[in-house]
């Protein structure tokens, strides 16, 4: 089993910035890809950003250009670093990652991480 440890939540005000991190640990292969997931209320989770073998990067149109993703490979590890923050993107926000073990592959999701953006 692996844990996703997540970090770097909490209150800020427009215009500010967060870092938040992500680290796998326990049994597993490789990692695929990992990325950040957000849910706010009233809606449904949505991808933020992901990063996959090869450095190649997704984002949500909503987030280009305020937000980074990056991993270091050597600490299984994820960033977000979020900056322009602005209220509506406050959520829960959710780390995942595509590992495989052994030959199966499957998503494990951390337990998610408050970010508040005041007006």
């Amino acid at each position: 089993q692996v844990q996703l440890g997540e970090s770097g939540g909490g209150l800020v005000q427009t215009g500010g910035s967060l870092r938040l991190s992500c680290a796998v640990s326990g049994r597993f292969s490789t990692i695929y890809a990992m990325g950040w997931y957000r849910q706010a209320p009233g809606k449904q989770r949505e991808l933020v950003a992901r990063i996959i073998n090869g450095d190649s990067t997704n984002y949500a149109d909503s987030v280009k250009g305020r937000f980074t993703i990056s991993r270091d490979d050597a600490k299984n590890t994820v960033y977000l670093q979020m900056n322009s923050l602005k209220p509506e993107d406050t959520a829960v926000y959710y780390c995942n990652a595509d590992i495989y073990y052994g030959f199966r592959r499957r998503d494990d999701w951390g337990q998610g991480t408050q970010v508040t953006v005041s007006s």
